[in-house]
C-alpha cells in the first residue's frame, strides 16, 4: 500500500512538473558587463540544480578526503577489537576442550591487544568486562596446570580491574569470581578457604545452585555435617539433583550425624530437627534407634522413634517391607524391655495380620516373653524358629525355648533346643543366658 502511494505521489510531481515546464514561456537575462545572456526559465533552473550538486559532491569529496586518515585510524581499532573478541572466544573454547596451554595463551592475547587498544586511545565500553573475564580464563587454566601463584595473580588482577562495585553486570563478574576461587580451594582440599570466599558472596548470590554445591563438598570435606545437611536439603528444596540422588544425599549425611552423636542428648537433640517425613524413613529411623540403644537411651523412647516406620512397613507392603524388616525386627526386639500393652497389641496384630512371616511369629514371641506370657511365648517361638532363615534371630529363637524348657524342667526339650540353637548358631551372642 506504501509503495502504491509513493507511486501515485512521484506520477503527480511528474504531471505537474510537466505542466509548468511545457507551457512556461518566460525567459531569464544575465548582465555581466559588457556582456548579456538571454536564456528561459527552465534551464536556468536545470543550471541551477546541477551546480548545487556539484558543490555537493565537491564538499563530501573534501570531507571525505580529511577524514580518511581517521577512518583508517578507527579501522585499524576495529581489526584489533576483532582480534581481541576472537582471541577471547578461542581461550573459552580451548579451556572448555581441556586445552589449558592455548587457553591461557590465547587470554594473554586478548589482554594485550586490550592494553594496546586502550594505548591507542580507544575507549571500549566493555573493556574492563572483557580484561576480567580474560584473567580469570587465565586463572582456570592457570589452576588447571598446577600453576598456583600465576593463577592467584590473574585472579586479584580480575578483581583489580572492574571498577567499583555497583554496576550489576561488574558485580557479577565479582561474584563469579568468588566461586572460582571457593572452587580451586576446595580442589586444593582448603575445605575452611573454600567456606570463607563462600562467606563474603552477597546473600543472594551465596543461595545460587552452583555456590550450595560448592558449599556442600566443603562442609562434607571439612566433617561439617550439620551444614553439610542444611545445604543438601537447600539443593534437595531447589531441584538441583534428581528425587532419587537428593534422597541419597540427605540420607548419607542424616547417617552420618546419627553415627557424629556421642550422647543421647546430641542424638534426641538432631531427630527433633528432622521433619516428619525424614523421621518416617526407615533408612533413618531404625538406624537412629539402634544408635540410641547403643548409648543407653531409654527402650520406650526408641520405641517411639520406630513407631511411624512400624506403621508404614506393616500398613503399606512394599518390596521396601522385606528390605527393612529384618534391621527392624531386631531394633525393636533390643527395646522390649518395659513392654507396654499397647506395643504389645501392635506386634499381635501384626503377626494376625501376616501368618506367614515367621519374623514377626519371632518378635511377638519375644514380646510375650517381655510380658511373661510363656504359653503363648512358647507357642509363637516354636512355631516361627523352624522357618527363620536369619541365623542370628533363628539361634535367639532356640536358646529362648531352651531356656524356657530350662524353667519348666523339661531338660529333654531344653537339650533338644540347644543342640538346635548350635547347629544354627553362625554369630554368637555375647551371653545369651545373661541376655535372656
Amino acid at each position: 500500500m506504501r509503495a502504491a502511494l509513493w507511486l501515485m505521489g512521484l506520477f503527480a510531481m511528474a504531471v505537474a512538473l510537466a505542466l509548468f515546464a511545457g507551457n512556461n514561456q518566460s525567459s531569464i537575462t544575465w548582465f555581466w558587463s559588457p556582456y548579456r545572456v538571454d536564456m528561459s526559465l527552465n534551464l536556468a533552473i536545470v543550471l541551477l540544480f546541477l551546480s548545487f550538486a556539484l558543490v555537493y559532491a565537491a564538499l563530501r569529496a573534501l570531507a571525505a578526503l580529511v577524514q580518511m586518515p581517521h577512518q583508517a585510524r578507527r579501522w585499524r581499532m576495529q581489526q584489533k577489537e576483532r582480534a581481541m573478541n576472537q582471541s577471547l572466544l578461542e581461550a573459552l573454547s580451548h579451556l572448555q576442550a581441556g586445552r589449558f596451554v592455548r587457553a591461557r595463551k590465547a587470554a594473554l592475547t586478548t589482554l594485550s591487544t586490550a592494553l594496546s587498544l586502550r594505548e591507542g586511545g580507544a575507549a571500549l565500553p566493555y573493556g574492563e568486562r572483557l580484561s576480567a573475564t580474560a584473567h580469570l580464563i587465565a586463572a582456570d587454566a592457570s589452576h588447571a596446570l598446577q600453576d598456583t601463584p600465576l593463577r592467584d595473580r590473574h585472579w586479584q588482577k580480575a578483581l583489580d580491574t572492574l571498577p567499583i562495585p555497583g554496576n550489576t553486570q561488574d558485580d557479577e563478574i565479582r561474584e563469579g569470581a568468588q566461586m572460582r576461587a571457593a572452587r580451586w580451594a576446595l580442589d586444593d582440599r582448603d575445605a575452611a578457604e573454600s567456606m570463607r570466599r563462600l562467606g563474603e558472596l552477597p546473600l543472594g548470590a551465596a543461595r545460587r545452585t552452583i555456590a550450595l554445591r560448592i558449599k556442600l563438598k566443603a562442609a562434607r570435606l571439612a566433617g561439617d555435617t550439620h551444614i553439610a545437611l542444611d545445604t543438601a536439603r537447600l539443593l534437595a528444596k531447589h531441584r538441583a539433583f534428581s528425587p532419587a540422588a537428593s534422597a541419597s544425599v540427605v540420607r548419607g549425611l542424616l547417617l552420618a550425624s546419627i553415627r557424629d552423636a556421642r550422647d543421647t542428648s546430641s542424638l534426641q537433640q538432631f531427630w527433633l530437627s528432622l521433619d516428619e517425613d525424614e523421621r518416617a524413613m526407615p533408612e533413618v529411623a531404625i538406624p537412629a534407634t539402634e544408635r540410641l540403644i547403643e548409648l543407653g537411651g531409654e527402650a520406650q523412647q526408641a520405641r517411639t522413634w520406630l513407631l511411624p516406620v512400624w506403621e508404614h512397613l506393616l500398613g503399606h507392603p512394599s518390596p521396601r517391607t522385606e528390605a527393612h524388616l529384618p534391621k527392624l525386627v531386631q531394633v525393636l526386639q533390643s527395646c522390649l524391655s518395659k513392654l507396654d500393652g499397647a506395643w504389645l497389641a501392635r506386634i499381635e496384630a501384626a503377626s494376625n495380620a501376616h501368618p506367614r512371616e515367621p519374623r514377626l511369629q519371632y518378635l511377638a514371641g519375644m514380646a510375650c516373653v517381655q510380658r511373661e506370657l510363656w504359653g503363648k511365648a512358647q507357642q509363637l517361638l516354636t512355631r516361627a524358629a523352624p522357618l527363620l532363615q536369619d541365623p542370628l534371630l533363628r539361634t535367639r529363637a532356640w536358646q529362648r525355648l531352651a531356656l524356657m524348657a530350662e524353667h519348666r524342667g523339661d531338660m529333654e526339650a531344653s537339650a533338644i533346643a540347644w543342640k538346635l540353637a548350635a547347629q544354627a548358631m553362625v554369630v554368637l551372642p555375647e551371653n545369651p543366658a545373661r541376655e535372656a
